[in-house]
């Protein structure tokens, strides 16, 4: 009796478990993703301003080097429509010298229509 019982139980935990929506785990204050050997470099940089001229999407952000030597950065935009979902095709990764002392500003556009978010990942 107990087993029949556990087992009915289970089964309807399984199918509550299924009949939930899935939310897709886009969180909106992490616009910058930086690999700790970046800030180990001596390399900060400011969360990607997001604006929209026309139909086109534009994301700018200032990287700063605070080391004596300069430093060359990987990064890429992504771009995330209304619903959290990464648009397609990805950018390609671009690199950056940032002068030893010194900042340099980054930026992206594309033509990603519907644009809402976007995001930015720094590595070395």
């Amino acid at each position: 009796m107990r087993l029949r019982t556990l087992l009915g139980a289970c089964a309807v935990l399984m199918l509550a478990a299924c009949s939930s929506k899935p939310v897709i785990p886009v969180n909106d204050q992490q616009t910058l993703v930086m690999e700790a050997t970046v800030l180990a470099a001596g390399i900060t940089a400011d969360e990607p301003a997001f604006s929209s001229r026309d139909i086109q999407p534009i994301a700018t952000s200032r990287l700063y080097n605070e080391s004596s030597s300069a430093v060359k950065i990987n990064y890429r935009f992504y771009w995330y429509d209304n619903k959290g979902l990464e648009m397609h095709p990805l950018e390609r990764s671009r690199d950056i010298v940032v002068p030893a002392h010194s900042g340099v500003t980054i930026a992206s556009s594309g033509n990603f229509m519907g644009a809402q978010q976007v995001r930015l990942s720094i590595w070395l």
